[in-house]
């Protein structure tokens, strides 16, 4: 049984597996069980507040025990969600700082899911994985991810320096995971699930098709977990939760132009913006953000958010926006006139 733990963030869930098979510099805040293998699974998407109000749907997932408190951090987003649990960092750290971000010294913003060839994922994010740091303690490792991510700037951000396995259907994916826990002593095995991720983008939480993939994917878990050796530990994890947003919360800065002014750049995502300020504009950008958006969203300036991403290191503080907007409840802030694809 997995013990109650103080809270904890997604960027300590593999340092805690690395302290619970005695790698140095690590401390297990999970309060892991004892284990010498470990597979972390995260299914994105899926968050503990989704899993309890669908309970009926998942009846494996829903009776395992869970590890209360630990978050995702901010912004809870799949692409630093995941470089956060690759590299046991926060985003003041590793530097991936949303969905879409600034790239330093120019006016355009890399989309961190799709990635952009002119921007090299290692110069990006420099600082060695954990599962690459695993290797050097004898330990076996693996990615077992969709073929087509293997070569993907955000697989080479988080995950690069452990062997990948492309498994594209639940079947290659267990095959994969008890093939590498089987062969050796020691072993960590990252792993990832994405249909419910996909059916909430596309459906909606709690529509048939979200109710559909929660359920499959619930058995396949139970599936993974019977085929597992007794001695191996199987944590399931989540990127972010998700919520839908009713057509009348979705502010559009299309109908809003003065929000636009002294701003060089919007990128995030609607959940959770960055603003890009012409040089000392900030404060006057900000108080405008804040009287047009009210209690709807959390307005701060970049230099008060330490408790969101950790302290910035200065190499990557420019990817962060001078102004950030931090949606509450279900609002949203869309920006149809440069992604229009966040309103499909």
């Amino acid at each position: 049984m997995v013990s109650e733990s103080p809270r904890a963030q997604i960027h300590q869930v593999l340092t805690s597996v690395g302290a619970a098979l005695g790698v140095s510099g690590h401390t297990d805040v999970l309060g892991l069980p004892d284990a010498r293998k470990f597979v972390v699974l995260v299914i994105d998407g899926l968050g503990l507040q989704q899993l309890n109000d669908h309970a009926e749907l998942a009846p494996f997932l829903s009776s395992q025990t869970n590890i209360s408190g630990v978050v995702s951090g901010v912004p809870s987003t799949t692409s630093v969600s995941l470089t956060s649990l690759g590299t046991g960092l926060r985003p003041g750290s590793h530097g991936m700082a949303g969905y879409t971000c600034r790239v330093p010294g120019t006016n355009r913003y890399l989309n961190t899911l799709s990635w952009d060839d002119s921007v090299d994922p290692q110069v990006w994010q420099p600082h060695r994985p954990l599962l690459a740091q695993f290797a050097d303690e004898g330990i076996s490792t693996a990615v077992v991810n969709s073929a087509a991510f293997e070569r993907s700037g955000l697989t080479r951000c988080g995950w690069r320096g452990a062997p990948f396995v492309g498994a594209d259907n639940a079947w290659e994916r267990l095959g994969a995971v008890c093939d590498v826990t089987e062969s050796a002593d020691r072993a960590v095995v990252y792993a990832y699930e994405s249909r419910i991720d996909m059916t909430g983008h596309g459906d909606g939480v709690d529509s048939d098709t979200w109710r559909t993939s929660l359920t499959a994917v619930d058995a396949e878990v139970a599936q993974l977990r019977a085929e597992l050796d007794d001695d191996v530990a199987l944590l399931v994890t989540a990127d972010h939760g998700m919520v839908d947003v009713p057509v009348v919360d979705r502010f559009d800065l299309v109908n809003h132009p003065r929000l636009r002014d002294e701003v060089i750049l919007v990128a995030g995502e609607a959940r959770f913006r960055h603003v890009y300020t012409a040089t000392g504009a900030e404060q006057q950008v900000a108080n405008r953000w804040r009287k047009l958006l009210g209690e709807r969203a959390e307005v701060r300036l970049r230099d008060e958010t330490e408790d969101w991403f950790g302290p910035l290191d200065p190499l990557v503080r420019a990817r962060f926006g001078d102004v950030l907007i931090a949606a509450r409840d279900d609002f949203a802030v869309f920006d149809s006139a440069t992604m229009a694809i966040e309103l499909q």
